[in-house]
């Protein structure tokens, strides 16, 4: 007789990180994570997690609001189906909850994670296998302090933890910013490839300034410089400059894509599991981007290790991801909630490969940082 899902617990975590982290909408000196716990009966457990950024500055979904409708909406829905078929699953908890992509994401990570222990497979096994055991990582520079960025990011090269850096600017005039990530760009040199996330803070107009100077101090890639529903002026600003326009809050799932594709659009898309409402979801859109040309980058809402373990098995299965990938969360905390953590080096991180996740949580460490 298959397993059934018995019991989801939901858990608060509160994680202090090294710095504050600077966006263009909030600066966050904490990470909070949504942990989940499925249990089934038998005797497997499943783990997930669900993060955002900033709490609502960032997006609909909050940490409380990610647990309240996943224990009152989404675990009914789940408990006392049948553990091993994720399509049934999947598609229950999407015809009875719109939206709440970061919460469905958690649950299909704790599912995946339960049947690859029940297998013996990883997770990137599960999903057909890994065409990649280490991964290329970026480290994002976000003090919002130039000579701490430069230092920063010279540290980094030098300890060979990264040699891709992504600057988070839109928060103060374009001007400002323009002589801010310059100033990082001439100092590095050809060490190192910079990149910039506006996070939607311009409009068309500004956006059309800021990318032009950008380019010509050697930017190599530009996130998201307008807001996300302006898929005709993102397609406008990909035509009209060199350097590549990156897709993030505009690209969510397939249909997004699709849309942005049909149009014209000409550049790459960030992946994020949690914005695509799971693993499938976001390969679903990243096989839409690879029929349309479109490149690929691996982005993260900041998770900690097993929301950035997940993602990792989902980036690994894909036979190219031509601008890497951001899987720098865990890097940012100052303590984790696991046993062992993920092997990051020569400018990368390593694919854990035990089943499932291949992660184990640390009880006294997820007691001691879990928000009661």
């Amino acid at each position: 007789m298959s397993s059934v899902i018995d019991t989801i617990e939901t858990l608060l975590v509160d994680l202090p990180t090294i710095r504050p982290h600077k966006l263009s909408m909030t600066t966050m000196a904490c990470q909070t994570m949504v942990i989940v716990r499925m249990r089934h009966s038998d005797g497997i457990e499943g783990l997930g997690e669900g993060t955002t950024i900033g709490g609502l500055a960032y997006g609909p979904e909050s940490p409380e609001s990610i647990k309240r409708n996943i224990d009152t909406y989404l675990s009914p829905l789940l408990i006392g189906q049948p553990s091993s078929n994720l399509n049934v699953l999947r598609a229950r908890m999407n015809r009875h909850a719109r939206g709440n992509t970061i919460a469905k994401s958690a649950l299909e990570t704790a599912l995946l994670d339960a049947q690859g222990k029940r297998l013996g497979l990883s997770i990137a096994e599960l999903l057909g296998g890994a065409c990649h055991t280490h991964l290329a990582v970026l480290w994002t520079l976000a003090s919002g302090d130039t000579a701490k960025d430069i230092d920063e990011a010279f540290q980094r090269l030098d300890e060979r933890r990264h040699c891709d850096f992504k600057l988070k600017i839109g928060a103060n005039p374009v001007e400002q910013d323009v002589r801010h990530v310059s100033a990082i760009k001439k100092a590095l040199g050809e060490r190192a490839s910079v990149r910039v996330d506006v996070n939607q803070a311009w409009d068309e107009s500004a956006a059309v300034r800021g990318i032009q100077a950008l380019q010509d101090a050697g930017i190599e890639l530009i996130e998201q410089p307008i807001p996300a529903r302006e898929h005709a002026g993102l397609i406008r600003l990909a035509s009209r400059f060199n350097v590549p326009m990156l897709a993030d809050e505009a690209v969510q799932d397939a249909r997004d894509g699709l849309e942005l594709a049909a149009g014209g659009f000409s550049g790459a898309f960030a992946l994020k599991i949690a914005k695509s409402g799971g693993i499938n979801g976001v390969l679903e859109l990243a096989h839409v981007a690879q029929a349309a040309g479109i490149g690929l980058y691996g982005g993260t809402m900041l998770e900690g290790t097993i929301g950035t373990a997940a993602s990792l098995h989902a980036w690994a299965t894909l036979p190219e991801m031509a601008w890497g990938t951001e899987m720098f969360g865990p890097l940012l905390l100052k303590d984790d909630i696991v046993v062992e953590s993920l092997n990051y080096h020569d400018f990368g991180v390593d694919l854990p490969t035990a089943p499932g996740l291949g992660i184990n949580l640390d009880e006294a460490k997820l007691a001691h940082y879990s928000r009661q």
